[in-house]
């Protein structure tokens, strides 16, 4: 009754409730645009190609809903936005130009936005080319135009469609509740569930295997939670200071630095660098060189591409960690505030001690959200369904972790601050302790 209560609590606050009506109404207007075929093409003549799950498309596939086999408008989902994302970011590091909008506050990152939009709407433009050429070699018979009619209007409808879906996502994080981009594409990979979940269980010859696959995909959930909210607690001593009457200060505080600061942005930055080989054979169907040098990248149970994919999350993870966690600025803030770690001196010795232990931080959660990036092709070949499979680990399950963390963290501190319980009442949930 306490977990009916609490949602119960949810509607009980008008704001709050407004909000989740909002996102909700979004959410189907971006499943209903999922299954709005593309002008020109034959829906019915799609049904006998649809994608194979094992493949890199079919992973893709998954991330949009089901739209890219059933040649939605909304086929690109919003993947090229996060891949200008990059794009902008790996800038950022090197290019003098961006690291002087990164430090110009908050019409600098207008600018960014700006800069990242534009880029989404070329990089969407190209990606729509590869994919009507793709779908014009696989699927000749669903074409009912010329091809050239087919190639212009699917660069202009799916351009158009990235760049409302683009614009749904920035309305859900201005009016609604968490990140809009990670919903949409956790939203996206949600819909896939219940259909490879009853595919596993109608094709496998025995329940008790199952039971089994259905066990190790909660301990894996339980491990992934585990990752996303564990952190290494830094002691901070704040000096007394007397204001008037009042005395302020003198207690021990905690700098908490999360095991995985970066969140899951390294994994989806991986997989969409993961995607650029596969986009590449997408323009080049009937070359058999190209084929043969992308093929790797095609399949997500193959040794090449899990080792490959590994690499590339640990990279990321140190990358986006070393972008959004800054030691000086934390150091800075501590020493306005009269605050010092014990033993460490403020300063430039509280900036290294800060990032040595990040370094040291970072390593292990680095090394098991690649394990869990790779964690699919094991289930894979074990013998799980490549469907189901990918709800092992790997992008899938880490987004929908994170965000749900997330978004519940959220809807936490707005119950917390007007008194209602939260969802969890002995968790350590970091909305809980933002509102207390």
């Amino acid at each position: 009754m306490s977990l009916v209560e609490n949602f119960r609590n949810i509607f009980k606050i008008e704001e709050l409730k407004n909000r989740i009506l909002y996102v909700v109404g979004i959410l189907m207007i971006y499943r209903i645009g999922s299954y709005v075929t593309l002008p020109g093409v034959d829906a019915s003549a799609l049904v006998q190609n649809t994608g194979n799950a094992s493949s890199l498309l079919g992973l893709f596939d998954m991330f949009v809903g089901g739209a890219f086999s059933r040649a939605g408008v909304f086929a690109l989902g919003i993947m090229p936005y996060i891949t200008a994302a990059i794009i902008i970011q790996l800038m950022g590091a090197v290019v003098p130009y961006f690291q002087k909008l990164q430090r110009e506050g908050e019409e600098g990152r207008r600018k960014i936005n700006r800069l990242t939009r534009y880029g989404t709407v070329g990089i969407t433009a190209v990606q729509a080319i590869g994919f009507a050429i793709n779908l014009m070699a696989t699927s000749p018979n669903a074409i009912i135009v010329s091809n050239f009619t087919f190639v212009i209007t699917s660069v202009i409808v799916l351009t158009a469609g990235t760049t409302f879906v683009m614009w749904l996502g920035e309305r859900i994080t201005d009016r609604g509740i968490g990140n809009g981009i990670s919903i949409l594409i956790m939203i996206g990979i949600i819909a896939r569930l219940p259909a490879t979940l009853i595919n596993e269980i109608t094709t496998s010859a025995n329940a008790i295997i199952v039971i089994v696959e259905i066990a190790a995909l909660i301990l894996v959930i339980a491990f992934c939670v585990l990752l996303t909210q564990g952190v290494r607690k830094i002691p901070v001593q704040y000096a007394k200071r007397v204001v008037g009457r009042k005395v302020y200060g003198g207690t021990t505080q905690y700098l908490p630095l999360k095991v995985n600061a970066a969140g899951v942005m390294p994994i989806i930055f991986a997989q969409s660098i993961m995607f650029i080989p596969s986009t590449i054979g997408t323009f080049f169907p009937d070359n058999a060189t190209v084929q043969m040098l992308t093929a790797w990248s095609s399949d997500f149970t193959g040794i090449t591409y899990s080792i490959v994919f590994f690499i590339i999350c640990v990279f990321f993870t140190y990358f986006y960690t070393a972008i959004s966690v800054n030691p000086r600025e934390m150091a800075d803030t501590m020493k306005r505030q009269g605050g010092f770690i014990p033993g460490i001196r403020p300063g430039n010795q509280t900036v290294e001690f800060i990032d040595n232990i990040l370094t040291k931080v970072t390593l292990p959660g680095a090394i098991f959200l690649g394990f869990i990036a790779i964690l699919p092709a094991f289930a894979a070949r074990l013998g799980v369904n490549p469907g189901f499979a990918m709800f092992y680990g790997g992008t899938s399950l880490l987004i929908i972790v994170g965000v749900a963390i997330d978004t519940l963290q959220q809807i936490e501190s707005h119950l917390m601050m007007r008194h209602y319980d939260g969802f969890m009442k002995t968790g350590k949930m970091k909305g809980r302790r933002r509102a207390g």
